[in-house]
């Protein structure tokens, strides 16, 4: 972060905002959440990767690193448009969480009769200006999903010609798909017209989006498909090794995460070029932008394709410090944070130091036994956090603490004793009150959630990314609570 300015935030999904229509989009909840954001005092808005989502419904594990998710599209801003009518939208009784599969059965249909109407008309001005501004990715990510939806088979298990990006073959499937083809580049245009609107939105609120770049991508993506030299696969195109985790104390077995890793060496001779692009667009729609697991820049956990969990991996080095040599001119001063959690060395220590990055704290960590975490050891460069998605919201977290834990946590609040709602407020407290230049606290925390509200389980394969707020969490009352802990924190300004 440039300078030092005490700053407060908000981390909440665009999935887990509330919406009619099963999951969080840029309707007007984004916006009224940006209006409550500006009301409570907060800078920063911190969300997770917004690229499509595909099997597993992790944001981490997209078909496209640099496409957005359809779903995101605001329904009522088709009608808008003009593109669907009010009466289109359905009348169905989502549930109070994400269904990735009903979503996917449902909304679909409902954005290929926008297309329909879309691809009759007269194409606006912009939608070729923001089809040749984006050449370099959406071209391969349309005719990749165009060819999923045809054989509905992972990239390795297209047609050969296709797999291998026969010349003849893509000219084929092109011509007889191309209505196919258009759909994605339509869902893409409406995708980030949408998102600019509200990026630009919170903007003039003055508040930052914080956005996420996954380090890895799916091995089922149009990245790998268009650039298969890039990546660790063998002659079908299957992967060699997948990215993971050791054992730890998130799972014993470690976590087996499934992308594909990286050819380092290839990405070099290129110049960094993918990356470079990757970066540029990143900076381009985000104020800040995370590094999700930058430990794996220095060294990452390579795994056997095939295995049933990661204990059979091995590290490797990657090519981090090159990198960052490369993109260092785009990235700027504090518009990158970087997660430097997990296994921790002295090259990852000095990889950080040496780009620059602002790292982060997490509250729980320290209260677990890591000091490096504890509040007293904040310094003025670092992002502290009560939770990240990876972790029990605060609330659950405090209900399984041991007696020795519980004892050492009342120690340092100076406190005899008090239930989970009190003791959960003053660790928010607390972490607004420290030296760390931006506090961003998860909104189920400010909610007082418990198992309920976790987003994410490391090494679980169902039911995540699921949680989303009500309506009744989108209140004045619930964000009067906020500006009060960021009063008392000392991070509150007049923004007005």
């Amino acid at each position: 972060m440039t300078g030092y300015e005490r700053e407060a935030g908000l981390l909440l999904p665009i999935s887990a905002l509330p919406s009619k229509y099963g999951i969080g989009c840029f309707s007007e909840e984004a916006y009224r959440f940006v209006d409550l954001l500006a009301y409570a005092g907060q800078r920063v808005w911190q969300i997770r990767p917004l690229c499509p989502t595909s099997f597993g419904d992790s944001p981490y594990q997209s078909p496209c690193s640099f496409g957005g998710n359809p779903y995101f599209i605001s329904l009522e801003g088709l009608v808008d448009e003009g593109l669907l009518t009010q009466d289109e939208l359905g009348a169905w009784a989502w549930g109070d969480r994400v269904d990735y599969a009903e979503l996917y059965r449902k909304r679909y249909p409902i954005l290929r009769r926008a297309y329909e109407r879309f691809s009759a008309r007269q194409r606006p001005w912009d939608f070729g200006i923001f089809l040749a501004e984006n050449c370099y990715w959406l071209e391969d990510y349309a005719v990749y999903m165009a060819i999923k939806d045809r054989y509905s088979a992972p990239l390795w298990e297209f047609p050969e010609p296709l797999c291998r990006r026969e010349a003849s073959a893509l000219c084929d499937f092109r011509s007889s798909h191309a209505p196919e083809i258009d759909f994605y580049r339509f869902l893409q245009y409406e995708f980030f017209k949408q998102w600019k609107a509200l990026h630009d939105y919170a903007a003039s609120k003055n508040i930052k989006i914080m956005g996420d770049m996954p380090i890895y991508v799916s091995a089922d993506s149009s990245d790998v498909w268009a650039n298969p030299e890039l990546f660790e696969l063998d002659r079908e195109g299957k992967p060699l090794f997948v990215a993971g985790c050791p054992p730890d104390g998130f799972s014993p077995t470690g976590q087996l995460w499934g992308n594909t890793v990286y050819r380092w060496q290839e990405h070099k001779n290129t110049g960094f070029r993918w990356w470079t692009d990757r970066f540029r667009q990143a900076l381009s729609m985000y104020d800040i932008v995370r590094i999700d697991h930058f430990r794996g820049f220095d060294a990452y956990y390579s795994i056997p394709f095939g295995a049933k969990d990661a204990t059979a991996g091995f590290w490797r080095g990657a090519l981090g410090r090159e990198l960052f040599a490369t993109v260092r001119g785009l990235v700027g001063d504090g518009r990158v944070i970087a997660e430097d959690l997990g296994f921790m060395t002295d090259g990852v220590r000095r990889l950080l130091e040496d780009c620059g990055f602002s790292g982060m704290k997490i509250l729980q960590f320290g209260f677990d036994g890591d000091v490096e975490h504890m509040p007293f050891n904040y310094h003025e460069s670092c992002v502290v956090y009560t939770g990240t998605h990876d972790n029990p919201t605060l609330m659950s977290w405090i209900s399984r603490l041991s007696e020795e834990g519980k004892r050492r946590l009342l120690e340092y609040l100076s406190v005899d004793s008090g239930d989970y709602k009190t003791l959960a407020r003053h660790l928010m407290t607390i972490a607004m009150q420290s030296r760390a230049a931006l506090c961003v606290i998860p909104m189920q925390d400010h909610l007082y959630l418990g198992d309920e509200g976790r987003m994410n389980t490391p090494s679980s394969v169902a039911g995540n990314w699921t949680w989303r707020m009500s309506g009744q969490d989108m209140s004045e009352q619930v964000f009067e609570r906020i500006k009060e802990i960021t009063r008392i924190g000392g991070r509150l300004r007049n923004f007005s």
